[in-house]
């Protein structure tokens, strides 16, 4: 299920175009020297990735909480389940509810930081800007987080999030490029796909908790994918 992180990595990057774009405009890099922009964009990448995979190995170890437990297929399913009614519940109703509340005073600390790294073009600015992007609340960051859950594994928790941020690359480096190329219009066109594909993510993830039968889709005995790797939990 790893190529899952980066196939939805890749479609869910227009929405953090919206989410996250302002921030990766912003970014104090380079102008003069192309190589050494390509350096810097790349830095606070590496930052976000950082910070996805260290969420990935917390929520990873859960799940293998669960394999331990002897429901990992039921938690395959309901996982599925969960992602589908997250991405087909509309956001009027999310919106209802302070999800960031508890952590209200953390987010602002967290803001404060990430303003302050913008005065500075180090490479370590930039990498920090990335990873305390990268612990900002994101509704697609949570998505992603459940197929951390689901394989089961700390290593391959903080793997399927790396995954996720390597497929988030692409449009986020091309948009501080071609800002001017990628419009409004085109902007929203894609989102709209966004669901579609992490619908399917979803059946895909209830299709592996079923155990049909269908080799790397849906295995009889999902324990043969954790004996595989013994050395990932």
């Amino acid at each position: 299920m790893l190529y899952t992180a980066i196939l939805f990595g890749l479609i869910s990057s227009f929405h953090c175009v919206g989410m996250c774009g302002p921030i990766a405009l912003m970014l104090p890099v380079g102008k003069s020297k192309p190589a050494k922009k390509v350096i810097q964009i790349l830095t606070y990448h590496l930052g976000r990735i950082t910070a996805y995979g260290t969420i990935g190995f917390v929520f990873g170890l859960l799940g293998k909480g669960f394999y331990l437990a002897g429901i990992q297929q039921r938690l395959s399913i309901f996982i599925g389940i969960i992602i589908i009614l997250i991405v087909l519940t509309p956001e009027s109703v999310f919106a209802q509810y302070n999800f960031s509340k508890p952590i209200y005073k953390l987010l602002s600390i967290l803001k404060s930081k990430l303003g302050k790294q913008f005065r500075n073009s180090s490479f370590q600015s930039l990498f920090t800007i990335g990873l305390l992007n990268g612990f900002l609340p994101c509704g697609m960051v949570y998505v992603a987080l459940f197929g951390a859950i689901a394989t089961q594994s700390a290593g391959f928790g903080v793997l399927y999030m790396i995954l996720f941020g390597i497929g988030t690359i692409p449009l986020m480096s091309t948009v501080i490029y071609l800002n001017n190329f990628i419009t409004v219009s085109v902007r929203t066109k894609i989102r709209r796909i966004i669901p579609v594909v992490a619908v399917i993510i979803g059946l895909l993830f209830i299709l592996r908790g079923l155990g049909l039968g269908i080799p790397y889709v849906s295995p009889t005995n999902m324990n043969l994918i954790i004996q595989q790797y013994p050395n990932c939990h």
